[in-house]
């Protein structure tokens, strides 16, 4: 039976990087549609927050992503995860890794950000192929044109580049109607691997401080989220542990 960690009502896989590779490619040869989810600190504020955002998580195999669910696993259940898997470098990682030849259809980011991601995943002479692109700044009139799109595209593979919760939200939503095996909630992925948004140096991502790298570009827009989410994901966290170690009460037996 595989291990799962539940943390603030979302279910986390316990696995290492390749693990999480041979999962999913079990899917995909099992032909059973997979949704794929990275959950960090903010992704569980949100899902405590939104019980709409937390039962679709329960339809996902989500994978641990930074250092917060790391610190709430070991305060819960004694030990950190075996490996991170943020969805930056575990997205390339899996398509160098997997057995499979995919078709990937990449979803959200600016106009044209979806498309420079796909040059450099995808690079010529891979045994990947570009299904399509379709930038994220559509309104929900232009839905149906998208799903008709992947469908006629014949992806294996769709990166969903939205943000928390909104892409896992339209996975969950659309997940059939794509006609797609596998579905991938990836964040800010387009915009790192297109350049549109540097990545902290290498050091940087080896102390897990990442998070402080991006506060220190962008404090106006991740200020509240890093500052302030963090501790109260951590207070949060503080307080399952605390409910999950208190004896339930007995009432006296009645003489």
């Amino acid at each position: 039976m595989r291990e799962s960690r539940t943390l603030l009502g979302v279910d986390f896989a316990v696995c290492a990087r390749n693990e999480a590779v041979a999962r999913i490619d079990r899917a995909l040869d099992d032909r059973r549609q997979l949704k794929l989810a990275f959950a960090n600190a903010h992704t569980l504020n949100l899902a405590t927050e939104r019980p709409d955002f937390r039962q679709a998580l329960s339809r996902f195999l989500v994978l641990n992503d930074g250092l917060g669910v790391d610190i709430a696993s070991r305060i819960k259940f004694g030990s950190f995860f075996p490996e991170n898997l943020n969805g930056t470098d575990f997205v390339p990682h899996y398509l160098n890794a997997t057995r499979h030849a995919l078709r990937i259809f990449f979803l959200g980011g600016a106009p044209g950000v979806a498309e420079a991601a796909a040059k450099r995943l995808v690079a010529a002479g891979s045994r990947h192929g570009v299904a399509g692109c379709c930038h994220g700044y559509q309104d929900a009139r232009a839905t149906d044109h998208i799903l008709a799109g992947i469908r006629a595209s014949r992806a294996d593979l769709v990166l969903v580049a939205m943000g928390n919760p909104l892409q896992e939200l339209w996975i969950d939503r659309h997940a059939d109607a794509t006609s797609a095996p596998l579905l991938m909630g990836v964040g800010a992925l387009f915009d790192f691997v297109s350049g549109r948004v540097p990545r902290a140096p290498r050091w940087v991502r080896a102390s897990r401080v990442e998070w402080l790298y991006r506060l220190s570009h962008d404090p106006r827009r991740l200020g509240r989220r890093y500052i302030v989410g963090n501790w109260q994901f951590l207070h949060r966290v503080a307080l399952e542990r605390a409910r999950a170690s208190t004896p339930p009460s007995t009432s006296p037996e009645p003489e």
